[in-house]
């Protein structure tokens, strides 16, 4: 396959908040390709990185080392060029609430470049994809938030852009909608669209990819297909975790620094899970105990299972 996306060197530091110091470093010397007709995920937790390199990519943000190019043209360089080709589908739904469905269709196509009888195609083609045509004339508001994140990826697709970005479509969104969003990106895709696909859910990563790649803290830690990526962490076992989503977030901190874990990695609906992987997993076990037993958490369920590839 044609490379259509290639990141060099790519890294993106924000300025301290109090004028001291170096700042954040959210993206450190990514480097990445991406084919033509992949879908590709970046898998990660919150504050891995992910959106930061989506805005870059999209030309909303600066990088501070490095370049994106894609389809031939460079983000830094020719901006316009790369977002002819682009589509992008944020995180926050970003629609107007007191206009209907069809109207913020209407607004943003025309934003797009799109006009009269081909605006009007594109839309009812866009209506009909998202599931939505019978509901176009309804406001926004009256829309429940898998609706509203089906017309957030419908504004994406109206230009038929070659690549689109997703990032995190499905967070917050009821398990029927879920499942229409997971769909809709494969029927994206069979038509021959490229997607970045963004989550930190393991099982939309597997479902979805030809291609994963794990970020935490800025670095890409982990690229390939699944098989590969077991191969390259020496997975043996993985140790599942389940907490509320609250201490799970404490126990990633507690267990992040253990000589025997390989990744940790964030699953289930709110992020109550972790998935610790390690090609030692049985005898990691007994020091994961012991570190959350060290800060006070204890597990509502622990799980050693087999990785599938």
């Amino acid at each position: 396959m044609a490379t259509l996306v290639e990141i060099k060197n790519l890294s993106k530091r924000y300025p301290p908040r109090n004028g001291k110091g170096e700042g954040t470093l959210a993206v450190k010397h990514m480097n990445l390709t991406i084919d033509q007709g992949e879908i590709f995920s970046l898998l990660g937790p919150n504050g891995a990185g992910k959106t930061t390199t989506i805005s870059i990519m999209s030309g909303l943000l600066e990088p501070t080392e490095g370049d994106v190019i894609i389809g031939g043209h460079s983000v830094t360089k020719n901006p316009l060029a790369v977002k002819k080709l682009i589509g992008v589908v944020p995180q926050e739904v970003a629609l107007y609430p007191e206009l209907s469905a069809r109207a913020n269709l209407e607004f943003f196509g025309k934003l797009q470049g799109l006009r009269g009888k081909e605006l009007a195609k594109r839309c009812d083609e866009v209506l009909e994809f998202i599931g939505l045509r019978e509901r176009q004339r309804e406001r926004i508001d009256t829309f429940s938030g898998g609706m509203k994140r089906r017309v957030n990826i419908g504004v994406g697709l109206l230009h038929k852009p070659t690549l689109v970005f997703m990032d995190e479509p499905t967070v917050g969104v009821d398990p029927q909608s879920r499942r229409n969003i997971l769909d809709a990106v494969k029927l994206l895709n069979q038509q021959g669209m490229t997607v970045l696909y963004t989550t930190h859910y393991m099982e939309e990563a597997q479902e979805l990819s030809h291609r994963v790649g794990i970020m935490d803290h800025g670095e890409l830690i982990a690229c390939g297909k699944q098989i590969e990526l077991i191969q390259q962490t020496n997975v043996r076992d993985a140790i599942v975790l389940k907490f509320s989503p609250e201490q799970a977030q404490q126990a990633r901190q507690a267990l992040k620094d253990l000589p025997l874990i390989s990744t940790i990695v964030p699953e289930g609906e709110h992020g109550e899970k972790l998935r610790l992987t390690s090609d030692r997993g049985r005898a990691a076990l007994p020091h994961v105990v012991r570190a959350l037993d060290d800060i006070g958490l204890i597990p509502d369920a622990i799980q050693i299972v087999e990785p599938k590839p």
